[in-house]
């Protein structure tokens, strides 16, 4: 698979969005089909915001816990 440009452009089609995230393509269709990540229908088309795609990712992060110091 050829690496996708997304610098410049704000809506990235299902290949372009799995590429940024790092996951296959299969896995976003069925993150589609359940409504598990934002998605904007543009015409017949499903897109992804990438400011939104950004938000849903840090909203996701889950933070370490922060342990004492062992001495």
């Amino acid at each position: 698979m050829k690496s996708f440009e997304t610098a410049g452009q704000r809506l990235l089609s299902i290949p372009q969005a799995a590429y940024y995230l790092g996951i296959s393509s299969h896995t976003l269709y069925g993150w589609v089909s359940q409504k598990r990540i934002p998605y904007v229908k543009v015409g017949r088309r499903t897109m992804f915001d990438k400011k939104a795609l950004d938000k849903w990712v840090e909203e996701k992060s889950v933070e370490p816990l922060e342990f004492p110091a062992l001495i």
